[in-house]
């Protein structure tokens, strides 16, 4: 009898294991999702209704190959053409960050946008 509460035990923890073991994920199954990110430049008149004065992009890897161009970019004179034309494109908006230094000093405003490798 103890035998078969022994070998009904080993059993048991056995097929618990196999079990957790198919469910487990084998390493390197996970893949981590890589983006390309750009960063974009865009100046605005301080005190006019943000309107764009400038729109600037340095180059940058993440255009290489890439069915936008600096010039395209740079072309664009309103926030909201901008990010259509990268949606359009499929860039991503991810964040904005600005700086004012003085009350009449132009805005400036750096735009991140990620599009997936």
């Amino acid at each position: 009898m103890k035998k078969h509460i022994i070998f009904s035990v080993v059993v048991f923890f056995l097929l618990f294991s196999v079990e957790s073991h198919s469910q487990a994920v084998p390493a390197g199954s996970q893949e981590i999702t890589k983006y390309d990110f750009l960063e974009i430049i865009v100046v605005q008149k301080a005190n006019n209704r943000g309107k764009v004065k400038r729109i600037k992009v340095e180059e940058q890897a993440s255009l290489v190959g890439q069915n936008i161009s600096i010039d395209e970019i740079e072309d664009i004179e309103q926030t909201s053409t901008l990010l259509n034309y990268m949606n359009a494109h499929d860039w991503e908006f991810l964040d904005r960050q600005s700086v004012v230094s003085d009350d009449n000093d132009p805005v400036w405003m750096s735009y991140i946008f990620r599009k997936r490798k």
